[in-house]
């Protein structure tokens, strides 16, 4: 059993926040869901895959931050990433490192303020 089930990260703009993610990770973000009082803009996601699912949340309860849980993206070029991530105005926090043999991590800010990570598969 993955114990993660879903993430949500906050988000101040989320039409800033889609154009960023879907620009540097690639992916399409279907429609946006009211939930409460916030929107939300859920990953795309298969179920019985591994991963979480997890959505970009605009609303009162949500507030980016440096601080606090970190959400690791799996990516196939953590160079080419960061480069897609810096030419959209995103700060290196972390440079790339190895962690293993063949993989590297490296951790950034979003374009909402929030610190993320890359990792390579």
């Amino acid at each position: 059993m993955n114990l993660i089930a879903h993430v949500e990260i906050p988000v101040l703009d989320l039409d800033r926040a889609i154009g960023f993610y879907s620009s540097v990770f690639g992916v399409a973000f279907g429609r946006t869901v009211q939930v409460h009082d916030s929107t939300m803009a859920y990953f795309p996601f298969e179920p019985g895959r591994d991963g979480a699912s997890g959505a970009l949340a605009q609303g009162p309860e949500y507030a980016p931050a440096t601080t606090g849980a970190v959400v690791y993206f799996s990516v196939d070029d953590v160079g080419a990433t960061l480069d897609k991530a810096v030419a959209l105005g995103s700060t290196i926090l972390f440079l790339a490192s190895a962690v293993t043999e063949r993989g590297m991590v490296a951790e950034i800010s979003d374009s909402e303020g929030n610190r993320i990570a890359i990792q390579s598969r």
